[in-house]
């Protein structure tokens, strides 16, 4: 067996082991997300407003510190750079707080692309540990699936779809997530 064979299955096992010591946490984490999903599912439309809420205040946050940490350091390159990032962080995160219906379709075509980039890199993740690491692959297989989906109906949904949509799809894609990660922790849990 080469050294770097010798290499691969090391990490294989430390990454096994891992899962298995800290299953109770994917558990954990996966039930968090599975009842958060059901919540955002039965209500769509307070789950789409809250979300365009958080976005809101993330942006005039983030925002804000941009501002400040640029004049703080006025002298480094990039400083006007630095000050346009900050006031479009804030502009943004007081328009999605200040009309948080009308940020929802914003919020919408960004989630389109969420759930084509995210479904991607879970089926190729899904693929990539298919003879390693979990036998459940096929659950991460599925929500990559799932992802896609998701991001052609909301697509072909809008704009009428926009007011409830964002809160749904995050509901829907909470579930399968959740559910992921439980039959990952619970297969983990069997032994490394």
């Amino acid at each position: 067996m080469s050294t770097q064979q010798s290499g691969i299955q090391n990490i294989q096992r430390a990454a096994a082991a891992a899962l298995h010591e800290h299953w109770v946490l994917f558990l954990v984490e996966g039930v968090v997300l599975l009842v958060l999903g059901a919540t955002a599912v039965v209500l769509p439309a307070i789950a789409t407003l809250a979300v365009t809420i958080l976005f809101g205040w993330l942006f005039l946050v983030s925002g804000i510190v941009g501002l400040i940490t640029s004049f703080w350091m006025r002298h480094a390159p990039g400083f006007w750079w630095s000050v346009l990032s900050a006031v479009l962080g804030i502009v943004v995160g007081g328009m999605l707080l200040g009309s948080p219906l009308t940020g929802a379709f914003s919020l919408t075509l960004v989630l389109i692309a969420f759930f084509l980039i995210e479904g991607a890199v879970s089926i190729m993740f899904a693929l990539d540990h298919k003879r390693e690491l979990s036998g459940q692959w096929g659950w991460m297989l599925m929500s990559g699936i799932i992802d896609l989906a998701l991001a052609i109906m909301i697509f072909t949904g809008l704009p009428s779809t926009a007011a409830w949509a964002v809160g749904l799809l995050v509901g829907i894609n909470m579930i399968f997530g959740g559910t992921a990660l439980i039959a990952m922790a619970l297969h983990a849990r069997k032994g490394a």
